[in-house]
């Protein structure tokens, strides 16, 4: 299968090949909402990698059925400790749930299912599960539900306006980074016409990666959270397997020069060594100075830039976002509509 963010064209740019860190030529943003080509080091137009996984439709969905989505009625708002595990099976949205599309009903449902993500995922790390493989599945589609509630209020600004006022505070706070980073991405997407021929796979377990990305940022001193937000972008944690239409390859999506001056002879679809090259070529191009100089070298537009801070900020503030931005999927638009790649 392929992912819907790299089938996707858009113009920002990207890296150069060799030399003094450079700026890419174009990029394809496959991990957010359709798929398209790669960032690290373009030799030519490429679509960014992390359009994949939040491509979204233009027409609106159908309203939610109350049965199906989980509610703020239905579960606590409160954050539940780490060390306490859920006291009832939460509702559990179906994959292909209707959202909402009236804002009281809207917030209710993403409240919800916040909260019960939450829980789900602390009863998870609890177990130890993300050092073993997948996540269980009310991880799976708690993520899922969270993920196409953000992607429709990105595309309805005016129902996302609205419903943010609905939302308990540090909750409307965190789905306005979600949704600012969702809508600047989809920004940068064009939908794709023909066939939709993406590789694509299961991602390796997340604690697996956030060790690899904390190796990385000791050894460069580039933050781990930025690191794991332009992964997110770029192919959903390594989902998106398919090289993009210019040529950018692996996990972090590098083009062959840009590999060839900072891959340090690793393998490009290595995860551990694209990290460190992912690392080393924002360590050159100004980070941790200033982030915003080095991604966008990584990937010449500030729609992207602003993207990766504003995820990379949800998952300092609390490490179980990088767990639910892990069980995001990967959808595509093309001219018939949206597609989605993986998950349930």
């Amino acid at each position: 299968m392929k992912d819907m963010h790299a089938g996707v064209a858009w113009s920002g740019q990207r890296h150069r090949p060799a030399g003094r860190p450079g700026r890419h030529l174009a990029a394809s943003l496959v991990g957010l909402t359709v798929l398209i080509s790669g960032c690290a080091g373009s030799e030519g137009a490429a679509s960014p990698g992390a359009l994949r996984q939040t491509a979204t439709r233009r027409g609106p969905e159908p309203s939610a059925t109350p049965s199906a989505v989980p509610s703020a009625k239905e579960s606590s708002h409160q954050e539940p400790s780490h060390q306490e595990p859920s006291r009832q099976a939460p509702v559990l949205p179906a994959p292909d749930a209707a959202i909402p599309k009236d804002p009281p009903r809207l917030a209710d449902s993403l409240t919800g299912t916040a909260t019960q993500l939450r829980r789900a995922v602390d009863d998870w790390v609890r177990d130890g599960g993300p050092a073993k493989a997948n996540a269980p599945e009310p991880v799976v589609l708690l993520a899922l539900h969270e993920q196409r509630i953000y992607r429709y209020l990105a595309r309805n600004p005016e129902v996302a306006s609205r419903t943010y006022d609905r939302l308990p505070k540090d909750l409307a706070g965190q789905a306005r980074d979600n949704v600012t980073a969702v809508r600047n991405l989809l920004s940068l997407a064009r939908p794709i016409s023909g066939p939709v021929k993406f590789r694509v796979r299961p991602p390796e377990p997340a604690d697996v990666l956030l060790g690899d990305f904390r190796r990385a940022e000791r050894r460069f001193g580039v933050e781990w959270e930025v690191l794991a937000a332009v992964m997110f972008v770029e192919t959903k944690f390594g989902r998106v397997r398919s090289p993009s239409y210019t040529g950018a390859q692996g996990p972090m999506q590098f083009m062959p020069g840009t590999w060839a001056a900072y891959g340090m002879g690793g393998d490009v679809h290595d995860t551990k060594d694209a990290l460190l090259a992912a690392a080393n070529y924002l360590h050159a191009s100004g980070a941790p100075r200033d982030y915003r100089r080095a991604l966008y070298a990584y990937n010449h537009s500030q729609a992207y830039v602003d993207a990766v801070l504003l995820h990379a900020r949800q998952m300092k503030r609390d490490i179980r976002n990088y767990y639910g931005y892990y069980n995001w999927q990967v959808f595509v638009i093309t001219t018939r509509g949206e597609r989605r790649l993986t998950g349930p």
